[in-house]
């Protein structure tokens, strides 16, 4: 193993977090006034910047579209040619560049600036072209890339990164924004299955059966709907009980008789139960804790739904 190596990698992380750390003490009421544009703002947050600024702007516009401040990317050499078609006067618009002196954004924003759009900069130069023009200037107090040669942007693309995080972040706190919002927005993905709820996947076709049910008609039930299980209501239609395969096993295992029994003697008396509105995260945990397979689903008592372990593997979660 190269120790030199590693060190080089140690090193550049090393002049990042320095540089993070600048970026932390130099934060002011700026940031404060930005967010406050931000959450004012009418229309949706347009981010732009050209280059490594353009990269991290998408980025920043991803987070805050994900994190509920509708935002999208705009490419300022593509704006020139009649992608400022796109920009709405309620619209905010936040320009990236780490000179604060890029030809492409110096050529749009006085033009977005005499439509009335509110601008925030994000530079690394407290005196540049671009400050002039903007409403909120968010200085980076950057003083030495990560690159050796100080010209590759590293530790400026960082800062930049690390403060857009903070101002979605910053917006989602003031928003309230909920993990219920964030599963409406990631439906597709890991993170929104993540947070898919017991009613999305839980079954509504229940196998259900009375206390004083025959056994034997019980296990008619339970073979019927292919779940290896059937509830067991009281008179109230409220649940009281469960019957398994397993406890039919332990049931025979006991010497007793299918043909003579009623489906309260061989049920499982208070089963573990979920809520529709938990996690499907929350019912597995339980599953798993106490080695159950079948999981019935209620409100006030009454059954509204049961999930298997099978149903939460399919629905992609885990």
């Amino acid at each position: 193993m190269d120790v030199q190596i590693i060190d080089l990698g140690k090193q550049t992380i090393e002049e990042e977090i320095r540089a993070l750390n600048r970026l932390k003490e130099c934060l002011d009421e700026s940031f404060e006034k930005a967010v406050k544009l931000i959450l004012e703002a009418q229309g949706k947050v347009i981010i732009t910047g050209m280059g490594k600024s353009g990269l991290i702007g998408k980025k920043i516009a991803a987070t805050m579209s994900s994190t509920g401040t509708p935002a999208f990317f705009l490419h300022p050499a593509e704006a020139l040619h009649g992608d400022l078609g796109m920009v709405e006067k309620k619209d905010l618009i936040i320009a990236i560049s780490n000179s604060g002196e890029t030809p492409e954004l110096l050529a749009i924003i006085p033009i977005l600036k005499r439509w009335g759009n509110k601008i925030i900069a994000i530079t690394n130069k407290r005196d540049s072209s671009l400050t002039k023009y903007a409403d909120v200037s968010l200085y980076l107090n950057v003083d030495k890339e990560a690159c050796p040669l100080n010209l590759a942007p590293t530790s400026s693309s960082t800062a930049t990164l690390v403060l857009g995080d903070a101002l979605a972040v910053a917006l989602l706190r003031l928003r309230n924004f909920t993990p219920e919002n964030f599963a409406m927005f990631h439906p597709g993905g890991s993170l929104g299955k993540k947070l898919m709820k017991v009613a999305d996947i839980m079954r509504k076709d229940l196998p259900i059966v009375c206390e004083d049910t025959p056994l034997k008609e019980a296990v008619i039930v339970m073979s019927e709907k292919g779940l290896g299980s059937t509830l067991v209501l009281d008179k109230d239609n409220n649940l009281t009980g469960i019957i398994t395969d397993g406890d039919l096993r332990r049931f025979i295992n006991k010497g007793k008789s299918i043909d003579n029994s009623l489906s309260k003697d061989a049920m499982t008396k208070n089963p573990k139960t979920a809520s529709p509105d938990w996690l499907v995260l929350q019912a597995l945990e339980l599953m798993e804790r106490h080695n159950i397979t079948v999981l019935p689903v209620v409100e006030d008592k009454k059954p509204v739904g049961i999930i298997h372990i099978h149903d939460i593997l399919k629905s992609g979660v885990i």
